[in-house]
């Protein structure tokens, strides 16, 4: 796969995991509004998905988006790993969804400058999608953080715990490097500054503690994944492959 390819493959399939484990929600979030506001994300995270993965396919000269959502295995696909952690409690999906957000804002201001100009197109319809997320995601942080003792400490903990994955989300590999030094892709390593800034003010005025050191974990970029991703893939799979190549 060329180095155009796997880039808009990671991306794609950022949003098309995030997106499964968000509709996962349905009819199960605390209150009506919050279950569509987060069927809405992550139908928005589908159409990014779906956007990134047609392109890849385009660029790679064979199959399409359907066959790569539901045709690969968990080893290859190339999502970061913070993207497949369990939904858990609410807490823990605000905590995720927002440690995401923060970064997706970040990469799709870059990326709108990109010397690709359809993955600037698609960055440039995402961000308007992924700053109303962060709002989104921040305001419950700040809600659940600022909130009652059992609600702050539940969001502490999820933060806390969430936090081992965020390290990858900085990590540039001879992919992203090759692209960077043709302006086609956004150096991860860049991204850093602008998340923490974010990430630090949404953290203080939720009254939240920003986790130490802690031993992080990468690998999803390499197909490396956490022992969750498989199970979600076989449920998201499953009718295409019990009933391959249908038509609906």
């Amino acid at each position: 796969m060329n180095n155009v390819s796997a880039y808009a493959l990671r991306l794609g399939d950022n949003g098309l995991v995030l997106s499964q484990r968000l509709g996962a929600w349905c009819g199960h979030a605390p209150e009506l509004e919050i279950d569509l506001a987060l069927a809405n994300i992550g139908l928005d995270l589908l159409g990014q998905a779906r956007n990134f993965l047609t392109y890849a396919a385009e660029r790679e000269g064979k199959g399409d988006e359907d066959i790569l959502a539901y045709g690969r295995d968990e080893r290859q696909f190339r999502n970061l790993l913070l993207v497949e952690q369990p939904n858990g409690s609410f807490a823990d999906t605000i905590a995720r969804q927002y440690l995401m957000d923060a970064w997706n804002v970040a990469l799709y201001e870059r990326l709108i400058h990109s010397s690709d100009s359809q993955l600037a197109a698609i960055a440039a319809k995402a961000i308007k999608e992924a700053r109303y997320h962060l709002r989104f995601s921040r305001g419950w942080l700040v809600r659940l953080g600022d909130g009652t003792e059992t609600s702050a400490q539940k969001m502490q903990e999820a933060v806390d715990s969430l936090w081992r994955f965020t390290a990858e989300l900085f990590d540039a590999d001879d992919v992203e490097l090759a692209l960077v030094d043709t302006d086609v892709a956004v150096d991860p390593r860049a991204l850093r500054e602008p998340w923490e800034r974010e990430v630090f003010a949404g953290m203080a005025e939720a009254t939240l503690r920003v986790p130490e050191e802690v031993a992080y974990r990468t690998g999803g970029k390499k197909g490396l994944h956490t022992e969750h991703l498989g199970p979600m893939l076989a449920e998201m799979q499953y009718l295409q492959r019990v009933y391959p190549d249908q038509q609906w």
